[in-house]
């Protein structure tokens, strides 16, 4: 009896004493949770408080683009404060771009065409998919963005995705949308957009 007696109190001492820790990790919880809100890309999680390039070298889908921001210089541009909208295209995206193309873009003489193709997929300001709809909308259908590299790139909304043309009439789709950084957001894209 004594025996059982000491056994039910050191469960209710036990049950007591973790009541307080299971209300301390409730934050935590709600904390993952606004992590995993962040679309994995590349087989890689995509964190809200990193940069565009920390999170961009992470993904393996983002090979080819790193090495050509890297070759462009272009790395402490996209780790700066921004806040910047990339169109980030995947290495499927560049592997379909006619043979040599890139081998050719990465070349040491060709760096300015090289930073022009990639900040043709840059957009000044945080457009997440709402601000991109809400543009879309508000232009009848279709948005013109100004890039940052000078020209621009017509947004439409196709179902219950996004387009984006190219000045040479090139489409890519917004494969994965909103994978927000601390210093804009990133939008995964099917193709390479040609200025």
């Amino acid at each position: 009896m004594k025996s059982s007696l000491t056994g039910l109190l050191l469960i209710a001492c036990l049950s007591t004493a973790a009541a307080p820790l299971a209300f301390a990790q409730a934050p935590m919880a709600g904390h993952d949770h606004a992590m995993a809100a962040n679309p994995m890309v590349g087989g890689a999680p995509m964190y809200a408080t990193k940069d565009i390039i920390d999170n961009a070298v992470a993904s393996k889908d983002h090979t080819t683009l790193v090495a050509a921001v890297k070759a462009a210089g272009l790395v402490d541009t996209l780790k700066g404060t921004g806040p910047f909208t990339v169109f980030a295209p995947t290495n499927a995206a560049f592997a379909a771009l006619p043979k040599g193309t890139v081998e050719g873009l990465l070349k040491p003489e060709k760096k300015a065409d090289l930073t022009k193709v990639l900040t043709y997929h840059v957009v000044a300001g945080n457009l997440d998919s709402t601000a991109l709809l809400a543009r879309i909308k508000q232009g009848g259908g279709k948005a013109a963005l100004t890039t940052v590299q000078g020209e621009t790139l017509t947004a439409r909304q196709v179902g219950k995705g996004i387009t984006l043309t190219d000045s040479k009439g090139g489409t890519a789709r917004v494969t994965i949308a909103d994978v927000r950084q601390s210093n804009g957001v990133i939008h995964v894209v099917d193709k390479v957009l040609m200025p």
